[in-house]
């Protein structure tokens, strides 16, 4: 980049200043919260994701220098939020991953489940990994397998939830046939997710230097920048 097309060290500092203004915002909003999905933190957490983006870009174009940290996906994971101000209907989409790591423990839990059914089959269902599923997740809630999991012999895997805003209420039969082929990112009003990852990127970068990296901003994971990325 020619010295022209560089950005001023006035335009860096504000760019600073900026980030610290956004963060001042995020604090006090976090500081004010009225729940755990406030959309006023939620909203200063993306103005504070998106200053510092700006500052980490003048800072390298200026000086070829980096900050310590980025927010993974925050610009590419989903499109700027296109919903309605005041959502009057809001679709909750969930997706847990599990693997079977106990297929007898699971098939035991089934034929208890089924034992105890005066209307059960003797086993024949939950003689199978397939069926003893089906027993399991007819019988208890999503949120209660989540908690229970190592009961039933399964392990967790990654997990997403997304909140979608809608203009009105689904018409009842209306998606079932395909439930998740309307998930607009653009209504997405917030997101929480769960990787081992995240625990395997600060494993990772335990290099001494813990005190420049910055942990758990509002559900999503800070993860050291790559230097190299020149």
């Amino acid at each position: 980049m020619s010295d022209a097309a560089q950005p001023t060290a006035a335009e860096v500092r504000a760019a600073a200043e900026a980030v610290k203004t956004a963060l001042d915002r995020h604090l006090a909003a976090v500081e004010r919260r009225t729940g755990e999905d406030d959309p006023a933190v939620y909203e200063a957490f993306n103005e504070l994701a998106a200053a510092a983006e700006v500052y980490d870009e003048l800072l390298y174009d200026r000086y070829d220098e980096v900050t310590p940290f980025e927010i993974p996906g925050a610009e590419d994971s989903l499109p700027p939020y296109a919903g309605p101000e005041e959502p009057n209907a809001l679709s909750v989409l969930i997706r847990r991953d599990y693997a079977v790591a106990e297929p007898q423990r699971l098939l035991a839990q089934a034929q208890r489940i089924e034992a105890a059914d005066d209307e059960g089959v003797g086993g024949a269902v939950s003689d199978t990994v397939h069926g003893a599923l089906g027993i399991l997740f007819g019988e208890f809630e999503p949120d209660e397998i989540a908690s229970r999991h190592k009961e039933f012999g399964l392990e967790e895997g990654d997990s997403t939830l997304w909140v979608l805003a809608a203009d009105e209420p689904a018409e009842p039969g209306e998606w079932l046939e395909t439930p998740f082929e309307q998930a607009d990112p653009g209504r997405v009003v917030c997101r929480f997710d769960v990787s081992s990852v995240f625990d395997e990127l600060d494993d990772g970068d335990d290099d001494g230097d813990d005190e420049d990296l910055v942990d758990d901003v509002e559900d999503e994971e800070l993860e050291p920048l790559d230097a190299d990325r020149r």
